[in-house]
């Protein structure tokens, strides 16, 4: 990674080449078969509303290991697929999640509901004006249009603007967007802003995720943290409608798609390196049965950097936490929060943890578990109020249809784990 490329990053640029160096983001690529791709890039041009940034996303583009083998009598949600989405899915059993960034969101949904009025509900009655209001002002400013079908293929398409996107991806306000772009997506439309704030996002998680986890640790352990990001406070992993196992079978599934996402960035902190003998031989990174052994400094000072460069909301709600827990006068602390600020009026600060971030690192019994509190505080509010407006983007039918599907997969994936539980038992 190019030296000083997280200090004063621009998320408003729309060239590629203005970017730190031309490979930039090259970990975000990942790869699906060439007519996975071509099928995913023509349910994008199905759209004539401007979409600046696109990615498919979910178990409908990359697998999750639920011990569950699909076969051909089994349910497929896609009317008439292509052989394409069959192969890669291997039977076709899987809705395609899309996720569309628009510049403007009343203007994206006038054009949009001239040409698919029927991927709406209700709301689409009251206009552009209505819909794009229950979009932005409410939960995390994501509108889905659930079980949409479009060149034969199901679909589900959420639109949300682009500064809404570059926000929460730099910021953690919500969490929301984030962390799905914390997990291995599919770019189908590109965008230079977009791919530097994601950068910027995911570096946020891998330091998140060591602020949570012990000195030595694997591969496997540092993304099911990274992944279990999003999850965190989400009300609907305390439901019946979700695989309690949702985490691990991500990770299990995409270890190979984690390694490419996050290695260039693993290897780019100071504070963490691969201690795994293995990781000698150089071809190490395309075993797929490769878990490397890694350990990260404790030191500090190194670790007030990372508290330092958490992602700035967020760092703030973490901040806050810790002056009640150290009991800090108001006074004091508006000086802390005033010398942590990213910016000044004049120039750009760089963020070097002091001796308050480094104080915080220093807890080492109490930090993972005062992280994990602001994790569910950020993710609970947007995740909740999202998922009751579901109700109203959806409809009452799709909404049901919605939480069944949930539900039935989540008994499948509990009847997995127990059936696991019991053979290790025996």
């Amino acid at each position: 990674m190019p030296s000083g490329w997280e200090d004063d990053p621009d998320y408003n640029i729309t060239d590629f080449s203005r970017l730190p160096n031309e490979n930039f983001g090259y970990n975000q690529e990942m790869k699906v078969a060439d007519d996975f791709k071509r099928v995913l890039r023509s349910v994008r041009s199905q759209f004539r509303a401007p979409i600046r940034y696109c990615v498919a996303y979910g178990s409908g583009v990359f697998s999750q290991a639920s011990g569950h083998v699909a076969k051909a009598s089994d349910y497929s949600p896609h009317p008439n697929p292509p052989e394409a989405v069959q192969r890669w899915q291997k039977g076709g059993h899987k809705i395609i999640d899309f996720l569309f960034g628009v510049s403007y969101t009343q203007h994206w949904h006038d054009l949009n509901l001239r040409q698919h009025r029927d991927h709406y509900s209700f709301l689409g009655s009251l206009g552009s004006n209505v819909v794009s209001h229950v979009q932005d002002d409410f939960g995390a400013g994501v509108y889905f249009n659930p079980y949409i079908t479009v060149n034969g293929i199901m679909i589900k398409y959420g639109v949300v603007n682009l500064d809404t996107i570059r926000t929460d991806l730099t910021e953690w306000n919500t969490l929301y967007i984030a962390g799905r772009m914390q997990k291995p997506v599919k770019i189908v439309t590109d965008d230079p802003g977009v791919k530097l704030a994601n950068q910027v996002n995911l570096m946020g998680a891998v330091r998140t995720a060591l602020l949570l986890l012990p000195e030595t640790f694997t591969e496997t352990q540092l993304y099911t943290a990274i992944a279990g990001i999003s999850y965190m406070g989400d009300p609907r992993m305390s439901l019946p409608t979700e695989n309690p196992r949702k985490v691990s079978n991500i990770v299990t599934a995409q270890l190979a798609n984690f390694r490419t996402l996050y290695d260039p960035l693993i290897t780019d902190l100071p504070n963490l390196h691969y201690s795994d003998p293995a990781c000698a031989q150089p071809d190490w990174k395309a075993d797929p049965a490769a878990n490397a052994r890694l350990t990260q400094s404790m030191d500090p000072k190194m670790r007030g950097n990372m508290v330092r460069r958490l992602r700035k909301v967020f760092r703030q709600k973490l901040y806050y936490q810790y002056q009640a827990k150290f009991q800090i006068p108001g006074s004091a602390f508006d000086s802390i929060i005033e010398h942590a600020r990213d910016e000044d009026a004049t120039s750009f600060r760089r963020r070097e943890g002091g001796a308050f971030e480094q104080r915080i690192a220093a807890d080492v019994d109490g930090l993972s578990d005062v992280v994990r509190g602001v994790i569910r505080s950020t993710v609970k509010w947007p995740s909740t109020t999202q998922s009751l407006k579901g109700l109203l983007t959806g409809g009452p039918r799709k909404s049901w249809r919605y939480l069944t599907e949930k539900w039935t997969r989540s008994r499948e994936g509990g009847a997995v784990a127990d059936k696991g539980t019991k053979e290790k038992r025996a």
